[in-house]
């Protein structure tokens, strides 16, 4: 029966039927999938399955990967845990630039679930006595105290984008604005909390665990300040990971399963799922560089991009992922069981919106699901 089950489940999570006037759609296959013990895991490495089988449209696959490829790199997509379709080489080693970030949201949930953090609304000056020191210089007093590990999360705690000592720019809270170095403070913060270097926690708790090798995944120091501190090696929020997409996959997967990894939870499964929505600390938050990044305030979680306002008309409202510099993404689409993970050059800008060259990618994979209809 549960060899039956399985086959049925992925059909039947993407029947759409109609009841009247009313639309009843099934999706909540990925959250049932996240907790049984029929999942497929990538151990050792990911069961493969042809579009059709997992009712995907390849067609329309070959054409996100045809956008994808003009800025060359390689990918993969996942669905009911299965490699349904990929490109290029999938061990080569791709710079993630921003994409790092959400492995540092990751690290975040690890020190919630280990108590190392208390809450995200603590002050982020409990955990690193030295926070913004050189960047406060000609900020009015209090700004500093102000800050909690939640706008070190959302991109609020003021700090201007370089990933040094930047300047604080605005009182936290009252402005989103992308920024390196507030999530390399986060860095620190962790750094001081563990007593140790976040590469070989990470490496012990998280990467691992799911798979992923030294070989698929390297994390170098600061690059903007001393090599260590208090006696740990210093690492990065803001940049410095890189992997290949096998690695960003199982990450990836990881986040689409709420923090499970076969029968272990290893990130609170509320905290993966903040990180995925819009923030509540960002409503009504203005956005301080919209001709850069349109209404980002309104599309951020917790160091992950997201769609909860639709501006990706064609894409979930649920899907949410990580971005980078030269377009790496892990794209999470819980709703739609799947992940997609690409690395490699920029993809072509498409029109001026913030989003607007991520259409022609999410857009194709998105709409090849096949639904059935009454």
């Amino acid at each position: 029966m549960k060899a039956l089950l399985a086959r049925l489940l992925p059909v039947y999570c993407d029947c759409v039927f109609w009841a009247g006037a009313a639309i009843v759609v099934i999706a909540a296959c990925a959250g049932a999938l996240g907790a049984g013990e029929d999942v497929p895991w990538p151990v050792p490495e990911w069961p493969r399955a042809s579009p059709a089988e997992v009712g995907m449209d390849e067609a329309l696959l070959v054409k996100a990967r045809d956008y994808a490829t003009q800025g060359q790199g390689s990918g993969m997509i996942i669905r009911h845990g299965r490699l349904a379709f990929w490109w290029g080489d999938l061990r080569q080693r791709y710079d993630l630039k921003s994409t790092t970030k959400s492995f540092g949201a990751a690290a975040v949930g690890l020190a919630l679930l280990d108590g190392k953090l208390k809450s995200l609304g603590d002050k982020a000056l409990m955990y690193h006595s030295a926070l913004g020191q050189g960047a406060d210089a000609n900020a009015p007093p209090g700004w500093l105290e102000k800050i909690t590990i939640e706008h070190l999360l959302t991109h609020t705690a003021g700090f201007d984008k370089p990933g040094g000592t930047a300047k604080l720019l605005f009182e936290p809270g009252t402005r989103w604005a992308y920024s390196d170095s507030a999530p390399n403070w986060l860095a620190e913060c962790l750094s001081l909390a563990y007593k140790r270097d976040l590469d070989e926690m990470m490496f012990e708790r998280l990467f691992e665990p799911i798979g992923i090798k030294r070989s698929d995944l390297t994390w170098r120091a600061n690059a903007y300040r001393p090599r260590k501190i208090e006696g740990v090696e210093r690492r990065e929020f803001g940049s410095g990971i890189h992997a290949n997409v096998d690695a960003m996959a199982r990450f990836g997967y990881l986040f689409l399963r709420k923090g499970l990894w076969q029968d272990k939870q290893l990130l609170p499964a509320d905290f993966v799922e903040a990180c995925g929505k819009p923030a509540r600390i960002l409503r009504g938050v203005p956005t301080a560089d919209q001709k850069t990044y349109g209404r980002a305030s309104e599309h951020y979680g917790y160091l992950w991009w997201n769609n909860g306002d639709r501006a990706l008309k064609d894409v979930p409202e649920d899907a949410f992922w990580s971005w980078g510099l030269y377009d790496s993404l892990i794209v999470v689409i819980p709703s739609l069981d799947i992940v997609l993970a690409r690395a490699g050059k920029s993809l072509r800008e498409e029109g001026g919106g913030h989003y607007d060259k991520l259409a022609p990618l999410l857009g194709p994979i998105a709409k090849s699901v096949k639904r059935q209809q009454q």
